[in-house]
């Protein structure tokens, strides 16, 4: 199991991100993550193929209103360790990692701020230890059981994926964000910062190929019981999508419609946004949450 580490100095004068790494050991691999501010937490957490530097634009709005905001990177992404081998990654190391994440720091009262598979991941975490969660905060992401058929936007880009053996991270942000044309090139290179070349990009690769498209896939029972156990989720909850996303149209109405307490906040679409939309419009997401919050006080 050969794992590696992005050198530190790739890391080095990030555009907008002043922020010091934090590390946790879990299970031998050492998982960083960002721990800004102070209050009630916020776990932010990522999807493919980004890291904690997605959430840039959040976080110092986030802190400024109050609040203590965690953002972890996924295993093979940002400055987390990385596996060399995609046979390495699955659903249950993914799952694994944030659940003994949130167990091992002894964090509670969480307010879940997740996006792509930072959704697949932490709903399901979420619905599975209830204890630790206060709120919901969930945007362009899904759970899929492999019983559907997903919409075309994602069968698309997984055909993508497979013709391409080296994914760039920064074109895949360029090409799903309605501001990537106008991205300058020091973010681009935050993007690609975690990838020194291919044998750094096992997991994002893979990530794609993870998503069940059959009921006998790994995750597909998990998301399944987490749709369960959502449908009786009694915490605040809200959903904000973003108008313009070729990957996930349509799955807000599923969550609107799968949890009871998301039909008590006000339907937000992020206007002007595509798939990233913490990075199209990060500054009003992160708004939209402290006015939820404020709404949502915890007992």
């Amino acid at each position: 199991m050969p794992i590696i580490r992005t050198p530190d100095e790739r890391f080095e004068n990030l555009s907008d991100f002043p922020y010091e790494p934090h590390y946790v050991e879990i299970k031998g691999l050492r998982v960083h993550f960002i721990d800004e501010g102070e209050g009630d937490i916020i776990l932010c957490l990522h999807g493919e193929p980004t890291w904690s530097y997605l959430y840039r634009k959040m976080i110092p709005l986030l802190v400024k209103a109050g609040y203590r905001v965690i953002a972890p990177d996924f295993i093979g992404f940002g400055r987390s360790d990385k596996y060399t081998e995609q046979s390495e990654y699955s659903f249950g190391l993914h799952y694994d990692t944030i659940e003994d994440f949130i167990v091992s720091l002894d964090f509670a009262n969480i307010t879940l701020v997740c996006q792509d598979w930072g959704g697949c991941i932490g709903l399901t975490v979420a619905a599975m230890n209830t204890d630790y969660f206060a709120r919901l905060v969930i945007m362009n992401t899904f759970l899929p059981t492999g019983e559907e058929k997903l919409n075309k936007g994602f069968l698309d880009w997984k055909e993508i994926v497979k013709r391409t053996p080296d994914l760039i991270a920064s074109r895949i942000v360029q090409r799903t964000t309605i501001l990537g044309k106008n991205l300058p090139p020091e973010e681009f290179a935050a993007y690609d910062a975690p990838f020194p070349d291919k044998r750094y990009k096992a997991g994002m690769q893979v990530f794609p190929l993870l998503v069940p498209i059959t009921p006998d896939m790994q995750g597909a029972t998990e998301m399944k019981e987490a749709r369960n156990r959502l449908a009786k989720w009694n915490k605040p909850a809200i959903i904000m999508f973003s108008d313009s996303d070729p990957v996930m149209a349509g799955y807000d109405s599923f969550f609107r419609e799968l949890i009871p307490t998301a039909k008590e906040q006000p339907q937000i679409t992020i206007k002007q946004a595509s798939h990233f939309l913490q990075e199209d419009k990060g500054e009003e997401i992160a708004q939209n949450i402290v006015d939820f919050l404020k709404r949502t006080p915890l007992p």
